[in-house]
């Protein structure tokens, strides 16, 4: 089954203990669908600049990526410049400028109107409500926030959570959405506010899911260095609803598996800088790093035995 994504793309400047790449490929669409496509289509919606360069286009033209609904408008792309502490969960917004995402209003296409999987990525809430009355009858909805339109736009993605089967959200900003200092209390509370699956990110310390059916805590993939974590969120949302449309249910079995295969792919995206760890990875290296995250976290598979 085909994913529909709704967000951004755009050319980062990101500057990390390990270095420092200028106008690199960013946006929440990019690392989503580079991640998605693996297991799923995915078609995606973005605008982009005239100073979109072609062969960053054919970068996902030539992995089957629907790019249909990505409008090239006048003037610059998105452009971020983020620049991360020796602690890579800290991180600072040096600069940003919406340039043509400013005014992003997208009208879709005909046949993605009539998606069955949709994912709205970080976006105004508004905006998220008006992409998701255009579809017809989607059989899951996910959508990601973060702290700006927490604090400047609660009353509308406080109605639009209602309408969301999946929320996926940071720690931080699952506290701030919630009201909860602790984890598990913010999680059972966001579940009351609509959605059905909530998944909190935490960064090097993995990925916390709660359901009407518990809770599933699953932790990153073990790096020896991380390099860039831009992007690691959108990654394993991509692999998340790729594994989810693949599977083609919301069992707590696929939920859970979907939770892994999402780590699994961030661990990858931040290996390198921007796109450049998803772009030239083979589904033999997902496998892999899949095989090898079980063994690490079920005992059962575990090389040791006790004396």
């Amino acid at each position: 089954m085909s994913i529909l994504v709704v967000g951004s793309m755009a050319y980062d400047t990101i500057e990390t203990p390990h270095g420092k790449a200028e106008s690199a490929i960013g946006g929440s669409v990019s690392y989503f669908a580079l991640a998605a496509r693996f297991f799923s289509p995915v078609s995606i919606v973005a605008a982009i600049g005239t100073d979109f360069r072609d062969e960053d286009v054919r970068i996902f033209a030539e992995r089957a990526i629907d790019i249909r609904g990505v409008t090239r408008r006048d003037g610059p792309t998105f452009r971020w410049h983020g620049r991360y502490h020796e602690d890579m969960n800290i991180r600072d917004t040096v600069s940003v400028a919406l340039n043509v995402f400013a005014d992003f209003s997208p009208d879709l296409l005909p046949d993605q109107r009539r998606s069955d999987y949709v994912f709205l990525a970080n976006i105004a809430p508004e905006l998220q409500a008006h992409v998701l009355a255009q579809v017809a009858s989607p059989k899951v909805v996910a959508a990601d926030t973060m702290n700006l339109w927490i604090n400047n736009e609660r009353p509308a993605l406080v109605a639009l959570l209602p309408r969301i089967g999946i929320l996926t959200l940071n720690d931080e900003e699952a506290r701030m959405l919630s009201g909860e200092h602790n984890l598990v209390k913010a999680g059972r509370a966001l579940l009351r506010m609509g959605p059905r699956t909530v998944l909190i990110k935490r960064g090097e310390y993995g990925v916390l899911q709660f359901s009407q059916d518990g809770m599933f805590a699953v932790p990153a993939y073990p790096l020896e260095e991380v390099v860039d974590p831009t992007g690691a969120g959108d990654t394993f949302a991509g692999a998340f609803m790729g594994f989810i449309a693949r599977r083609g249910g919301l069992s707590e079995s696929a939920l859970r598996t979907a939770v892994v295969y999402g780590s699994v792919m961030a661990s990858f995206a931040v290996e390198r800088f921007s796109i450049d760890g998803l772009a030239r990875l083979a589904w033999e290296d997902i496998d892999a790093r899949y095989r090898a995250f079980i063994e690490l976290t079920d005992s059962h598979h575990s090389r040791w035995t006790s004396q």
